[in-house]
């Protein structure tokens, strides 16, 4: 098996374990901080490959 099978093999009780681990790590409090963070750096990508796309379709 290559890693990227292994990866795509987890199963709810993996996804769960992960999620008690990461509460227990961050806390409550801090996980809709980290999500923020994440949703606003996901948005400035999508914009910038946007962005990209705009200029690339100028050139031609």
């Amino acid at each position: 098996m290559n890693a990227l099978t292994i990866f795509l093999a987890i199963g709810p009780w993996q996804i769960a374990i992960i999620v008690m681990v990461v509460l227990l790590l961050f806390g409550g409090k801090k996980i809709p901080e980290l999500m923020r963070g994440l949703g606003s750096g996901i948005k400035e990508f999508k914009d910038a490959s946007r962005e990209d796309d705009k200029l690339e379709e100028k050139k031609d």
